[in-house]
Parts: structure tokens; sequence; C-alpha cells
């Protein structure tokens, strides 16, 4: 896999806009179990940037991702082709020293929402303080991955 590394002068204008989007709406996050804060802010087509932060839940299994409730309210805004989503992370009390990176659950639905425009969907997965930035995409963070061509579903028209 190929991952690049970028200082935060090095991203695009976009690239910018979308993490520090996601910085600011992690503040948002509900996180009473873990204290792990996480936003998420997907750029669509058009520019509109669209944010989601995670929700936890006492029944851990059903706590919702911020990469997962990005998409779910860009799908309620009929915005489903998206070009980049950028990731960022932090505790409570702590900086994060890796980058955050999305979920195996995130990552599948990632790439079905990729599916949807061009198959193409740039994530940008950054530290607290942006020291540490990887650009990649969802097909390098999940490859070889399973979707709707895989099961006879042509979902362009969506």
């Amino acid at each position: 896999m190929h991952y690049q590394r970028f200082q935060y002068s090095e991203l695009s204008e976009v690239q910018r806009k979308a993490l520090d989007e996601a910085e600011r709406i992690s503040q948002n996050a509900y996180n009473p179990y873990s204290k792990f804060y996480v936003g998420a802010c997907l750029v669509a087509v058009g520019g509109q940037l669209i944010t989601g932060t995670n929700f936890e839940n006492a029944a851990f299994g059903e706590t919702i991702c911020a990469e997962r409730a990005a998409v779910v309210r860009a799908n309620a805004m009929g915005l489903r082709g998206v070009t980049h989503i950028a990731i960022i992370g932090h505790g409570e009390d702590f900086d994060t020293t890796e980058v955050t990176a999305p979920c195996g659950s995130c990552r599948q639905v990632l790439y079905e929402l990729s599916q949807i425009r061009s198959g193409h969907l740039e994530v940008i997965l950054s530290t607290t303080k942006k020291d540490k930035i990887v650009v990649t995409t969802i097909n390098e963070l999940l490859p070889m991955a399973f979707g709707p061509r895989d099961v006879g579903v042509n979902v362009s028209r969506y």
C-alpha cells in the first residue's frame, strides 16, 4: 500500500478546509464512555462540507462512528457524490500521536459511497495537532473490497 505523508501546509485548500472542519466538529462528539472525540468531514462534488461526529451508546455495539454519521447526513441531504473525507481524533485530555483511521465498518460504508460516484474517494487522516497527515484512498484502506458490483447492482443512478 502507498500512503502519502504531508505537512498541513502542503495540503490543497479543500483538504485543509475539510480537515479543519473535522477538527472543529469533533468537539460535538457524544462520547461518555471512551472520552475519545472523532470528527469527520466529507466534501461533496460541488464543494459542500458535510460533517459527522461519533455518537456512543451504553450498548457499545450501537455506537455510530463519525465517518458513518457524516455519510448518513450527506445521504439525508441528497448528497451522495463525494470526493474527500477528512478524519481527526483526540482524547479528552490527550492528543493522538498516530493518525486516526476509520474502523472496518466505516471503511465498508465509505467504499459503498465511493462506488456511487466514480470509485475514488480520497481519505485524509490526521493526528490531533496535524503534525502527521496521511492522504490515501478508500481503495488503499480496503483492498479487494466487496461492493455493489459483486452482487450485480449498479448504484450509478443514486
